[in-house]
């Protein structure tokens, strides 16, 4: 089998980062199925890929109108809220947290069909103990796995830190050497700057360069790194909740929408689609650091 002629099914597909990947590598998915509910994502896919066949709510996969045995791959970036250690860490105490299970029956079902079929497991960087119990359970459920913990940073200028599960090897990518500097644009619209009620709600003494959540970066002169993006850095500087800024003009602004996908590694011509999409900056901020 080609790659050309792989048939994809993305569980929690956001955006299709996932497909954005495959693209990336060369890979032409033949059929590629996305499951998700959020519209705005929705939206975006099929900005960016018209092709895809939205599916729906993951909990209903029984009803899909697939042919199982062809799926190649199936991926899965089930949601993170119950697993971050930047959450109430209840995992599958947690509705959404029961998700994983969701996925796990979605993958054997798959497998029962075609036991040739890939798999490939995404999430965030989390305690030992969750960590631990998702790889146990993967394996009672799907067989040999291969875990792996990347940083982004090897290959963005984003410090973002993800865990893959998956049924073939995975190597740490090479260092490219991104540094923030090399995502921002000379100029930044008036919107994106930092109003000073904004700035009067600074906790100082959490100021750091290149620490915390902000980064002090002027284009040609910048800290190396990005911190992790957050689907909530669309609501702005509130008390400690900070995202990375950059001093432009003796004035800080944020990133702008462009920006953020160029940390996550987003070609430009995607990013040209997604703007032109007709969906809110608030949305593509949002998608962005779910992403």
């Amino acid at each position: 089998m080609g790659v050309n002629n792989m048939n994809v099914l993305s569980l929690f597909n956001g955006m299709s980062f996932g497909r954005m990947a495959l693209d990336t590598m060369g890979v032409t998915a033949n059929k590629y199925y996305s499951s998700e509910i959020d519209k705005y994502a929705n939206q975006a896919a099929q900005a960016l890929f018209p092709d895809t066949i939205q599916l729906g709510d993951v909990t209903q996969w029984r009803e899909w109108d697939i042919d199982w045995a062809s799926i190649n791959l199936v991926t899965g970036g089930f949601p993170c809220q119950a697993w971050s250690m930047a959450g109430k860490q209840l995992g599958d105490k947690d509705e959404r947290g029961m998700l994983f299970w969701t996925m796990l029956d979605i993958m054997m079902h798959i497998k029962y069909h075609n036991p040739k079929a890939d798999f490939l497991i995404e999430n965030v960087k989390m305690k030992k103990e969750f960590e631990q119990y998702i790889t146990t359970h993967t394996e009672n459920a799907l067989g040999k796995v291969h875990k792996i913990l990347i940083n982004s940073a090897l290959v963005s200028a984003q410090n973002r830190n993800r865990y893959y599960w998956t049924s073939f090897a995975v190597e740490q990518p090479r260092d490219r050497n991104k540094r923030l500097e090399s995502i921002l644009l000379s100029t930044g619209d008036s919107r994106y700057f930092i109003s000073e009620k904004q700035l009067s709600r600074l906790d100082i003494s959490n100021m750091r360069e290149g620490g915390g959540r902000i980064c002090f970066s002027r284009p040609g002169e910048s800290v190396e790194k990005s911190e992790c993006l957050m689907a909530r850095d669309y609501k702005g500087i509130s008390g400690k909740q900070f995202f990375t800024v950059v001093i432009q003009d003796g004035s800080l602004r944020k990133l702008t929408v462009r920006e953020c996908f160029r940390l996550q590694t987003v070609p430009e011509h995607h990013i040209d689609t997604l703007l032109s999409a007709g969906i809110s900056n608030t949305q593509l901020y949002k998608m962005c650091g779910n992403g």
